[in-house]
């Protein structure tokens, strides 16, 4: 039995659309953009091809098309149509909604074909900031909000963590130009989500420094080991689930009291669970809001 998600429900479009349920509705009756299928209790429900004719109606909308003019179209020629203001403007919501369908369809191709006409055209930073980081905070509350399964977030996370590989490979080979610091990467124990420490290792590399990339679930134990063999070394963790709320002050007082034992070490931290964290209680700790801040300190 093929057990994973291909119909959805109107709050389901809604969350992957950006259109609200209502607004939804009143296209179905007023233009019959949608044509929703309905359970025994006459509840909508959708398929994949509605999904998709939906994605595409709403890059006309946002682009200044009236739904009146687009419910009038065939679906051929709303194709035509995204085609031609995605190949005019590079629409990166075009790209976006591409990934997505990929994901839903566990279309490896689509993925890939997407991916190369951006990079066509832009830098895989650019890439990475434009459209892949929006993408993955989409999928994050698309998950929370049991829009899709966790095979899906395995799916897309996985080819993404694909080509962050590929493009650290290409800068690793260089020698390292700067001597300052030392970065060594990691995930606290039974921390998984790696996605953005990838990328921040990738970044490091392309400033020139030496990074020593752990990984995931990494104990604090295996982190003191670290100072047997560099000085000056800036730790960067990225914390999205562990460790919880609760226990952040005290793991944070803990890498203090056994890792920041240096006078020049410190520990750069970001992710969901840094949020309440006040860099005052915790000498050498220095809280980022995103990558991107992140980065300029580089």
């Amino acid at each position: 039995m093929n057990n994973v998600k291909n119909v959805f429900s109107i709050k389901d479009l809604e969350n992957l659309s950006g259109i609200k349920a209502h607004t939804i509705r009143i296209w179905e009756k007023r233009y019959s953009v949608l044509e929703p299928m309905r359970t025994e209790t006459n509840i909508r429900y959708y398929d994949l091809l509605a999904l998709q004719k939906l994605l595409n109606i709403t890059l006309l909308h946002n682009h200044g098309y009236k739904i009146s003019k687009i419910s009038k179209l065939s679906q051929d020629k709303i194709n035509v149509m995204v085609r031609e203001i995605v190949n005019e403007k590079s629409v990166k919501h075009h790209a976006i909604n591409a990934f997505k369908m990929a994901m839903m369809n566990f279309d490896q191709t689509l993925f890939f074909t997407t991916y190369a006409n951006l990079l066509s055209e832009k830098s895989f930073r650019e890439v990475f900031y434009e459209v892949f980081i929006p993408l993955m905070n989409e999928i994050g509350l698309l998950w929370q909000s049991d829009t899709i399964t966790p095979a899906h977030e395995h799916f897309i996370s996985y080819l993404i963590k694909q080509k962050l590989l590929v493009n650290t490979e290409k800068i690793q080979i260089l020698e390292p130009t700067r001597s300052d610091k030392i970065f060594v990467l990691f995930l606290p124990l039974n921390e998984i989500h790696e996605l953005g420490l990838m990328y921040l290792n990738y970044e490091i590399i392309l400033n020139g420094y030496k990074s020593i990339y752990l990984g995931e679930s990494v104990p604090i134990e295996s982190l003191k080991d670290m100072k047997l063999y560099f000085d000056n070394i800036t730790y960067i963790s990225y914390m999205t689930v562990e460790p919880s709320m609760d226990n952040v002050d005290n793991y944070l007082k803990e890498i203090h009291k056994e890792v920041l034992t240096e006078e020049n070490s410190e520990l750069w931290i970001l992710g969901r669970i840094t949020e309440n964290v006040k860099e005052s209680n915790h000498p050498k700790v220095k809280v980022f809001n995103s990558i991107a801040e992140l980065s300029k300190e580089l």
